[in-house]
């Protein structure tokens, strides 16, 4: 992988960190991830005139996504509610680019190398040892923990897939970011009323733009890097976002890390290095 989509990566890793940080310090976990899908759809619209339509390849591809990322967000929520961050984040992320990892070869058609694969069990296994030190959540979080697994897997590959054909993968992220928070805010109107939402999209829009932001140029980064590289390699390297998120509840969220958290983060450190050098 070359250096400079490494560091990319690397930072859109910390942006996707930030954005998970501000839901699971919300109020309403399903409302400030809606709020979050909003900011990035805002964001979007912004950018839209400055870039190419994605080709017509890519629309088929656009709107599956959107489906994905709405069961995506609702599964974050509804995870966050149910357990721990320190057990539900690294399950969700962990077992993700195993899956992608396992699968792309017959998906994709991409075999890794026997590095490359070593590099991604690593960075996997680091994640998971996240969970080792969980104190809340029980089989229901973990349940919903891997169902966004497959999730967040599935949604990898057609995002992937849908970059490489769209031409433009900034586009592509763009555009696949528009159709979410309209599925998310229709469901939220019609199971609680306007008002509330209303509520509260005027008392946190300033969260929800901040975290969309970061949301948006996290996966775009991501879906860019996808172009450059292997899916499964970008996926794996893209949980280093839990490296971001022990800093951020160290030192801004003032929870107490174990050992485990600084054991994870020197394997997928190693687990980096090893991606490196595939």
């Amino acid at each position: 992988m070359p250096f400079d989509v490494l560091l990319l990566v690397l930072l859109g890793a910390a942006l996707h960190a930030t954005w998970n940080a501000l839901v699971k310090s919300g109020t309403d976990k399903s409302l400030d991830a809606a709020m979050v899908a909003l900011g990035a759809g805002a964001v979007g619209l912004f950018f839209l005139p400055f870039v190419p339509l994605p080709k017509p390849e890519a629309w088929p591809f656009i709107l599956v996504s959107a489906v994905l990322q709405f069961a995506y967000f609702q599964l974050v929520a509804a995870a966050y509610r149910a357990g721990d961050i320190g057990l539900v984040y690294p399950l969700m992320r962990g077992v993700a680019p195993l899956i992608v990892a396992m699968t792309s070869g017959l998906v994709l058609g991409e075999h890794l190398t026997p590095t490359a694969m070593a590099g991604v069990l690593v960075v996997s296994a680091g994640v998971l040892t996240l969970a080792l030190e969980s104190r809340r959540g029980g089989r229901h979080a973990i349940l919903l923990a891997l169902a966004n697994a497959i999730v967040i897997a599935t949604y990898t590959f057609v995002d992937g897939a849908g970059a490489r054909v769209s031409g433009n993968a900034i586009s592509y992220t763009l555009w696949m970011a528009l159709l979410p928070p309209v599925l998310l805010f229709t469901w939220a109107i019609a199971r609680r009323g306007t008002a509330p939402v209303w509520n509260h999209v005027r008392r946190n829009w300033a969260r929800g733009l901040f975290g969309g932001a970061g949301s948006i140029a996290s996966y775009g980064l991501a879906l860019w890097a996808m172009t450059k590289a292997p899916v499964a390699t970008v996926a794996a390297l893209r949980e280093t976002a839990i490296l971001f998120a022990l800093l951020i509840s160290v030192f801004i969220l003032k929870e107490k890390a174990s050992i485990w958290r600084y054991l994870a983060g020197a394997v997928i450190a190693g687990g980096v290095l090893i991606l490196k050098l595939a």
